[in-house]
């Protein structure tokens, strides 16, 4: 459970992505320093949320080991990260309806910040927002943020009717609120996407101790 006073807000980890650049396969499997890098994400996040549950499509076994509700995209083809968050939306609303909001997270990115639930719900708080996304080293970062559960028809509105595929097109329809971390010594968003990023996510472990 979330140790962040008066917020009830589960996390969704999206891994429903190709992994084309790695060669195929799921990123968050790969593993940094002898853990993989969805556990490092899960290890992260729970604490900060009321519960994750984990966005990947194909077959949910795969990722029996870590525990968690694995969803699949709502809308087909692989549209990208909307879809994940669609289905989280979707599932939060059917299964969480005491939820108003849902943190969404990339299933690829191993050293988020440990104040990303609490700093995105203040600002969002704190400026009224219908969405808070975070940033870092002068680069939003649109897929790890605060979604509103209540706009989940809109969002399928626009990803099946409008075939927006964007995520920065659809909020910029919304008050949003944009937090920025530090890059420094460690983007807290550094994202393995290629064999070469898991070399580098190597020696930032030891940066992030281990």
């Amino acid at each position: 459970m979330t140790d962040i006073p008066g917020t009830n807000i589960p996390g969704v980890l999206l891994a429903g992505g190709l992994a084309r650049r790695m060669g195929g396969g799921d990123k968050p499997m790969r593993k940094i320093a002898g853990r993989t890098i969805l556990q490092r994400v899960i290890d992260r996040l729970a604490p900060q949320c009321s519960g994750l549950i984990l966005n990947a499509n194909g077959d949910p076994a795969r990722f029996a080991a870590f525990g968690l509700q694995v969803v699949a995209d709502d809308v087909p083809g692989f549209p990208g990260p909307l879809a994940g968050i669609l289905a989280a939306l979707d599932w939060v609303a059917a299964h969480r309806p005491d939820a108003k909001w849902v943190l969404s997270a990339a299933g690829d990115c191993p050293f988020l910040p440990r104040d990303l639930v609490t700093r995105l719900e203040e600002a969002r708080r704190a400026q009224n927002a219908e969405f808070a996304v975070a940033s870092s080293g002068g680069q939003s970062h649109p897929v790890i943020g605060l979604w509103r559960v209540a706009l989940r028809e809109e969002l399928r509105h626009a990803l099946v009717v409008e075939d927006l595929r964007k995520i920065d097109r659809w909020t910029a329809r919304y008050p949003l609120a944009t937090v920025t971390w530090p890059a420094e010594p460690l983007d807290p968003f550094f994202n393995a996407n290629t064999v070469e990023d898991i070399s580098e996510a190597e020696r930032l472990a030891a940066l992030d101790g281990g």
